[in-house]
């Protein structure tokens, strides 16, 4: 592998676990190829579009997101824009073509400072904890502050300060899978390896077997404990299987979302570290048949080439 897929692969191995709110409360939705429908939605410019929990992306300019990897079923569809009251409506199974989501202004104060808390994530930790906080001060209740305010203090390295969110999340939510998929990612990435596996296993358990951040972190704490097996061989199998088990559980439930694209080229690296050609070429194949234009298309691509030519 070349040192340019390796830095590749050590930063999706970030990415993978930083993937948005995943709801309690959604359904199991299998992938097939044959069966994703397609919908666009039209709302406000630059809303964030979930399904189920997952995060979809941004309506453009126009206030439309196209999305063309919806799985069968019904579905919850939920909407924030700045300035703007959230919106949560559901989606029928039949639905399909254009769904247009109006949304209302809102002065609500905590509700405008969480989406500041949003907007500066990405920019200036600091002022985002500030404003995250903030929002809490002016509504004690907001579970969704808390969550954001333990992933932002997590990603800081603040583990005593992320887990004092989480746990006001759980008081005043009780039995919320997001809260236990977040303190499982506390967990592990302050190496406490046996307490972050039965954080995510009850977080599946709470949202009654579908979780899939809660998967993808079993299937990364698994990768990284192959990994580590330091010459023993047999614990370095077992652990990229239990890897693979649940990466591949994290694209089922991701059902064609925009996060599965790391969690595939994930499971892709795994099945050609444990010389399974075939399970990685038809890993790969899966990805560019759902995600042809993605801009890791290319490389994905020529992994395939590659593998066929070394396995002939």
């Amino acid at each position: 592998m070349g040192a340019l897929r390796l830095r590749s692969v050590l930063a999706l191995q970030v990415l993978a676990v930083l993937f948005g709110t995943i709801s309690a409360f959604a359904q199991d939705r299998p992938v097939s190829g044959t069966s994703l429908r397609s919908i666009s939605i039209e709302s406000e410019t630059d809303a964030t579009v979930w399904i189920d929990g997952i995060r979809y992306g941004k309506t453009d300019k126009t206030g439309i997101l196209d999305i063309k990897t919806l799985a069968p079923g019904s579905h919850t569809l939920r909407l924030r824009a700045d300035g703007f009251k959230e919106k949560t409506q559901p989606l029928t199974a039949v639905q399909k073509g254009s769904v247009k989501i109006p949304l209302v202004k809102t002065t609500d104060e905590a509700e405008l400072a969480f989406q500041e808390a949003e907007r500066l994530a990405g920019a200036d930790r600091d002022k985002a904890v500030a404003a995250y906080q903030k929002a809490i001060k002016l509504r004690p209740t907001y579970s969704e502050a808390y969550l954001s305010l333990a992933r932002i203090q997590s990603d800081a390295g603040n583990f005593d300060d992320a887990q004092k969110a989480v746990a006001a999340a759980r008081r005043l939510r009780p039995g919320l899978a997001e809260a236990s998929a977040i303190q499982g990612r506390i967990y592990k990435d302050n190496g406490e390896e046996t307490k972050a596996i039965a954080a995510f296993k009850r977080a599946i358990t709470e949202g009654k077997g579908f979780q899939p951040e809660a998967y993808a972190g079993l299937g990364l704490l698994y990768k990284e404990k192959a990994e580590g097996s330091s010459g023993d061989f047999q614990a370095e199998s077992d652990n990229y299987d239990e890897s693979a088990k649940n990466l591949k559980m994290a694209i089922k439930q991701l059902a064609g979302a925009p996060d599965s694209i790391v969690i595939y080229q994930l499971l892709g690296l795994i099945y050609e570290r444990q010389q399974k050609a075939k399970d990685a070429i038809a890993v790969y194949e899966e990805f560019l048949r759902l995600f042809p234009n993605s801009v890791e298309a290319t490389a994905v691509q020529s992994f395939i080439v590659q593998l066929k030519k070394d396995n002939p």
